[in-house]
């Protein structure tokens, strides 16, 4: 009766502190603009499942890929041991869910090969993170806390493994001492029980209650942790695929207050779809994290921080300023700063910063070439350069703000109808000496 007491008021506090924590940030979207609608719910499952579940962009870097997608298909089968853990803790059960039978004797067997095959990863991930200095790892973005938060959140999982596998060891030892029957099947487990063979049956049970603890607590722990770590990306990668965008990458989205206004020039007697007089004048672009659309928000919670896309930016590549990551990292920095003084003082509280030339300058917003070689690599399909054009649309809609090449442009569409600087008249003088026939 002790153990499940502590073990609910462990779950309480821990189920306390995180819905303290969602609840905060879901407040956080309250703060952004409404707009890309969720549709085509059975195209998005299709692609939920082909990215996010099959991992296929992980891939195209096969090694390290591969040992991330066993990582990830391995957490996935695990879980359900953690759910089963829950409910022998709260009512003081054990192995509970035994009474699916086959079905958990195969999630048990799972669990128990994935546990060392995840523990590897893990080490693999922090030999390359400590000791060989990967360059996508690296970047004016990637500060010393951002590389500890890493090796703390890897460490974890590597301490959660150990304790499943001193778990499951020690179980299938004691159940052979007592010569209780085994509820699942543990292949990997079965050949460690070696290492408690000689000691007494009260000490083998002692030390599974002391793996079982240590496993559950770091669980609690870890989920608390993840939420203000890059890892948050642990939640929110399947669901941020599931919202993927469905149109082609290099469809930038028009923004509806300049179409409206386009359509009423066009023809004045739509004028009965204009919006009432004494609506709020929206801001043209992005100025700071509140502009944004909620779901360019939830990428920026989503990104995992894994350099994929600032590695193949081609501004980045040729020494520009350009971090297509910086933008996402910046983004979920600008709202963290932000958004508890919103909420506290309403969405119009300026404190004399924004997310532009405070956080990201207007020389790495015109670096970008929309290529969308970024949103075509994240392997959980953020899409960066959506925001980057929404910055650049603020600075040259709200402050006349661009390079002079891109000025002379305008300049020139306005006054002779494309971006060069000829008159309409002059532009066939280049065929004059040609023998065609101009019709």
């Amino acid at each position: 009766m002790t153990k499940q007491v502590v073990f609910a008021l462990a779950l309480l506090v821990t189920l306390v502190a995180f819905g303290f924590t969602i609840t905060r940030i879901i407040r956080f979207f309250s703060l952004t603009r409404k707009g890309f609608p969720v549709k085509n719910i059975g195209k998005r499952i299709g692609i939920m499942l082909k990215v996010a579940f099959g991992q296929t962009k992980i891939f195209r870097r096969p090694i390290i890929g591969f040992l991330h997608a066993m990582v990830f298909w391995g957490f996935c089968l695990i879980i359900f041991g953690s759910i089963e853990m829950v409910i022998d803790g709260l009512f003081g059960l054990e192995k509970s869910l035994s009474v699916l039978g086959w079905f958990h004797d195969f999630i048990m067997a799972a669990g128990d090969i994935f546990a060392p095959i995840i523990a590897i990863a893990i080490v693999v991930f922090l030999i390359r993170r400590v000791f060989l200095h990967i360059k996508r790892f690296e970047g004016i973005e990637m500060k010393k806390i951002s590389h500890l938060d890493a090796n703390i959140a890897l460490t974890l999982i590597l301490l959660l493994m150990i304790s499943l596998m001193g778990m499951n060891t020690a179980y299938v030892s004691w159940c052979h001492s007592l010569g209780k029957e085994i509820h699942g099947v543990y292949p990997v487990s079965q050949h460690l029980t070696g290492l408690f063979s000689s000691m007494p049956v009260e000490v083998i049970y002692t030390y599974y209650e002391v793996f079982w603890w240590s496993h559950i607590l770091l669980i609690f722990l870890f989920a608390n942790i993840l939420p203000y770590s890059k890892h948050f990306h642990v939640f929110m990668s399947i669901p941020n695929v599931f919202l993927s965008r469905l149109e082609p990458l290099g469809k930038l989205p028009s923004m509806e207050s300049i179409t409206r206004e386009v359509k009423l020039m066009l023809d004045p007697n739509a004028a009965f779809a204009a919006p009432p007089s004494d609506t709020p004048i929206e801001r043209f672009g992005v100025k700071d994290a509140e502009d944004v659309v909620w779901k360019s928000y939830f990428d920026s919670l989503s990104c995992t921080e894994c350099g994929r896309c600032t590695s193949v930016c081609p501004a980045n590549l040729t020494g520009k300023r350009l971090s297509p990551r910086k933008v996402m990292m910046d983004l979920r920095a600008r709202m963290k700063e932000k958004g508890p003084l919103m909420l506290k003082n309403g969405r119009d509280y300026s404190d004399g910063k924004s997310l532009i030339r405070d956080y990201i300058s207007e020389e790495e917003l015109w670096a970008c070439t929309t290529c969308n070689a970024c949103a075509q690599e994240c392997p959980i399909n953020i899409n960066h350069p959506t925001l980057i054009v929404d910055m650049r649309r603020y600075l040259v809609m709200e402050e006349g703000s661009a390079p002079g090449e891109i000025k002379a442009m305008f300049n020139n569409i306005e006054n002779n109808g494309a971006p060069w600087q000829y008159s309409p008249e002059d532009r066939l003088n280049w065929a004059n000496n040609l023998e065609i026939n101009i019709q």
